[in-house]
Parts: structure tokens; sequence; C-alpha cells
């Protein structure tokens, strides 16, 4: 593909050059955010001692994350730093005590996954976007929000079995032969649709989130560019846009991350204490919820994972933004020296 100039005086980037801002944005992303991630995750062991020994599923935003609170690999902590106050003094602690290495416990297996999972993801948004705004005209708001979508829907179902593997490794500390003798069996018993174990939660929670993070992003980012009268969005308009619209689609699909977070304990528990109980189906365990916590039960977390997901959100748009304006700027500088 070339440099071909856009309708709206936009300079187009190459498949490649998306894919690098991609990757850039999803390592930089963790890099910042997963420190964030860890003195959450501290603070709610403390708050929760019957976690401990357990593992559960989270996520930033990007991708989800195993965390093994005792005898497992990845994001583990067999020695405590005393009582935190807040996260400052988490953080303090955590520094003194374990030295800041541990701040970004399990980086490299979450980069495992988050990385080709945000470059396929953010690929086949734009891709997407692009090709249904050439045949339809403006966006108004349905198109990023049925792009964001699909997007979303593909790289998840893509991506599903190497986050299955990877949750297995990481809560059953297995090794690569092992692992890959586990996997060959569970396929021979259940056949290849095993590997999309856990599939049905993860999209249930995470389509809506990018339909309705990628419509409100495009609607802040044109709005405040219009306010600013400007063409292209600076870093700064980028940002607050991904943070602000983050955290509309984090408050708005939390419901379904709590029943996410219930449905693959389900699947971790059968696997790994071999247990035979029924797996409830998403509405069954949406009823519990309810009936044993209300309406608000749905609406556990939502401070922590403001937390982390607008921070994530606003980082990870505003590098992958800066990397495309870049190549921009590259591409017009070498079609006018060409000319």
């Amino acid at each position: 593909m070339g440099s071909e100039e856009k309708e709206d005086g936009l300079y187009k980037i190459t498949t490649s050059q998306q894919a690098v801002c991609s990757c850039c944005g999803a390592l930089i992303t963790s890099v910042l955010v997963t420190p964030l991630d860890v003195i959450k995750v501290r603070l709610q062991v403390q708050m929760n001692p019957s976690l401990k020994g357990k593992s559960f599923l989270d996520s930033d935003g990007l991708t989800d994350h195993v965390y093994l609170y005792e005898n497992g690999s990845g994001k583990t902590w067999q020695r405590t730093a005393g009582r935190f106050n807040g996260m400052m003094d988490a953080f303090v602690k955590i520094v003194q005590r374990e030295g800041a290495k541990s701040l970004w416990s399990g980086l490299p297996p979450s980069l495992a996954v988050s990385v080709p999972t945000t470059v396929l993801y953010f690929t086949c948004y734009d891709k997407l976007r692009d090709a249904i705004i050439s045949e339809l005209g403006e966006d108004n708001g349905y198109i990023s929000l049925a792009a964001g979508g699909i997007a979303r829907l593909f790289s998840a179902t893509i991506i599903s079995p190497v986050e299955m593997i990877r949750t297995t490794m990481q809560s059953r500390r297995l090794s690569y032969k092992q692992l890959s003798a586990c996997v060959s069996n569970n396929v021979a018993q259940n056949g290849w649709l095993s590997l999309w174990k856990g599939w049905g939660p993860t999209v249930l929670r995470d389509v809506p989130f990018s339909a309705l993070y990628w419509c409100n992003y495009e609607s802040f980012k044109k709005l405040l560019c219009k306010k600013s009268g400007i063409h292209e969005p600076t870093i700064l308009i980028t940002f607050s846009s991904g943070a602000a619209a983050g955290s509309i689609a984090a408050t708005l699909t939390l419901p379904f991350d709590v029943v996410k977070t219930h449905k693959q304990t389900e699947l971790w528990q059968s696997d790994v204490l071999q247990s035979s109980q029924k797996s409830a189906s998403i509405w069954e365990i949406m009823k519990g919820i309810v009936a044993k916590n209300g309406l608000t039960g749905l609406f556990t977390g939502i401070i922590p994972r403001l937390t982390k997901i607008a921070p994530a959100c606003a980082i990870m748009i505003s590098t992958y933004e800066y990397g495309k304006s870049f190549f921009r700027k590259l591409n017009k500088k070498k079609d006018t020296e060409n000319h």
C-alpha cells in the first residue's frame, strides 16, 4: 500500500506502519501500567485474605492477566511488605523491601499476549473503519461503534487459544513439555473447540467495551479538534479523549466484567481442582449476584477498574496516534521529495 492522501487531508500509512504503532503502544502501556496493576492487586489481597492461595483473572484494558497468590508463576508474591495504607504507601514499601523490579512482576507473559492482541485489534479497527467510511461516507458514531466491536470480536477469537494456553501454563506451573502434553490431551478428549474455552465470557465483556470505547473516543477527538480549530489531534487531545472514552466504556460494561471474572474462576476451578461441578450459565451468574448483593453487586470494583483502564486507554491511544502522525509526516516528506 502506498502513502496516498486521504480525503480528509491526512496521509495514509501502511499496514506495517500501523502494526509498529500499535506494538509500541502496547509495550509502553504495559510497562507504565503494570506497577499500578501490581499495587492494586496487593491492596486487594490485603483487604480480602480469602483470596490467598487462589488465582483469578484481571484486565488492564489491553489484555487479561493471571494473578497467582501462592505457589505459582507469573504475578506471584510469597513475601509480604507489611500492611499498606493506600497506593503511595504500598509503592514505597514494595520498592524498599522487595526492590523496584517487583513492580513489574509477570510483565513478560503479559506482553506475550498483549502485543499480538493489540497489533491485530488496532490494525483491524483502522482498516475496517476506513473501508466502511469509504463506502458510506462520514463517521456518524455508528461506524466506529461497529468497527470497534467487530475488530475486538475478530482479535479475541484469534488470540483466545493463546490466552487459554497461557492461563493454563501460569495456573498449573507447567513446563513447555508438560504444557504441550496437556493441550494435546485436552484436544484429543474434547476436540479443537476446547482451545476456545472461556471465549464467550471474554467476548461478552470486550466487544461492548470496544464498541463503546471507539464510538466515544472518535466523538471526543472530533469535538476537541473542532473546538481547538485544528485538523490533526494533538497528543493532549488523544490522551484526554482516550481516558474519557475508556472510563465511560469501563463503567457501562462493568457488569460483564464481573460475570467474566466469576465465569473464568469457575473454569479454573474445574481445570485445576478437577472439579466435576457443572458450570453455571452467564444468566445464572448474574441472577445469583443480584440476589446476593443487589444490582450494585454487578458494579463491584468500579474504582479499581477505572484506576487501571483510564490511564491504560489514554497511554495506548495517544502513543498509537502519535506514531501514526509520525509516519504520516514521514510519508508526506517522501512523496514531496519524490516529486
